[in-house]
């Protein structure tokens, strides 16, 4: 007799549609596999609900703050249940992009020039672009959002006007502007999977590119890199992984730009969305979605 799954979607983050979109393609595969599933949206005293439930295993398909940041992860480790992804602490640095950079950097992990930028300093901005040496074009974004919420690339003339709706996160991250191709790798198990590229048709690849069939982005799996660089690009994202301390699925982003790879992230809980990438990369590896899915229940685990 298969156990009963608890899969957590939606939430209160401003990625709670995509987390329904993953998290009920995950309900799908798990029904295939014969597991019997329960859904439960995590908001307001859902504590209670997960203990009249007493699941063995929650299957976490949510997305962003308070789902993928170490808050919800640190309830189920009290509650003593297992789930799936990272643990505790990988999933709270992972999501801090300036915490993470800084681990990047100690590990000798390619990234790109950047500085946080506080809205209550009295600092000029401009000069510190200028002091950095960072020049324009500059990307500024939240330090722990994901599904490239809040990003904005920015020229010199329009940099205020986009501080400004950034304003409500006090601090934000600011960095220098990677051109040339967007690369992505899949890790499971502590293992690379692959690396795929992606043609937006778009400035970047944003939410609209990475959510919508509309914004016809080109994939292309696996990545057209020569056979060397792609073995480099795979053992980047797998170095990022163990350095963060990772585990189950993780998928890292990378620009590639005069022949060196600029890692931007690493996401704890990639999206599992008929869009998303990872399983892609894991069905171009022969591993169909549902079993990529049973594959997450059976290495989840507490104590991360």
């Amino acid at each position: 007799m298969k156990k009963t799954i608890l899969v957590l979607m939606g939430g209160i983050s401003e990625e709670k549609e995509i987390s329904i979109l993953s998290g009920r393609a995950c309900v799908r595969a798990l029904r295939k596999k014969k597991y019997k599933v329960k859904i439960l949206d995590p908001k307001g005293n859902f504590i209670n609900e997960i203990r009249k439930i007493k699941p063995k295993i929650v299957f976490n398909a949510l997305h962003g703050r308070f789902g993928e940041d170490g808050y919800i992860q640190s309830i189920l480790e009290a509650e003593k249940i297992k789930y799936t992804h990272s643990g505790v602490l990988a999933s709270s640095i992972a999501i801090d992009k300036l915490v993470s950079r800084k681990i990047f950097i100690d590990k000798k992990i390619n990234t790109p020039k950047f500085f946080t930028y506080n809205y209550n300093d009295s600092l000029n901005i401009h000069a510190l672009i200028k002091k950095l040496k960072i020049n324009f074009p500059v990307v500024i974004k939240p330090i722990n959002e994901g599904s490239s919420i809040g990003v904005y690339i920015c020229t010199k003339k329009n940099l205020n006007k986009n501080l400004k709706k950034l304003r409500k996160y006090n601090k934000i991250l600011v960095e220098k502007y990677i051109p040339g191709r967007e690369i992505q790798v899949a890790v499971m198990d502590n293992k690379a999977l692959g690396a795929i590229e992606l043609k937006p048709k778009r400035k970047f690849y944003d939410y609209f590119a990475k959510y919508s069939s509309k914004a016809k982005t080109k994939h292309i799996m696996p990545a057209p890199l020569e056979s060397k660089k792609y073995k480099e690009v795979l053992e980047i994202a797998r170095k990022a992984h163990l350095s963060l301390g990772c585990k189950g699925i993780t998928r890292s982003d990378f620009r590639y730009h005069n022949n060196k790879f600029f890692l931007l992230e690493i996401n704890t809980q990639p999206g599992m969305t008929n869009l998303s990438l990872v399983p892609e990369i894991a069905a171009y590896r022969g591993i169909k979605f549902e079993n990529l899915v049973e594959w997450m229940v059976k290495d989840a685990g507490y104590d991360r």
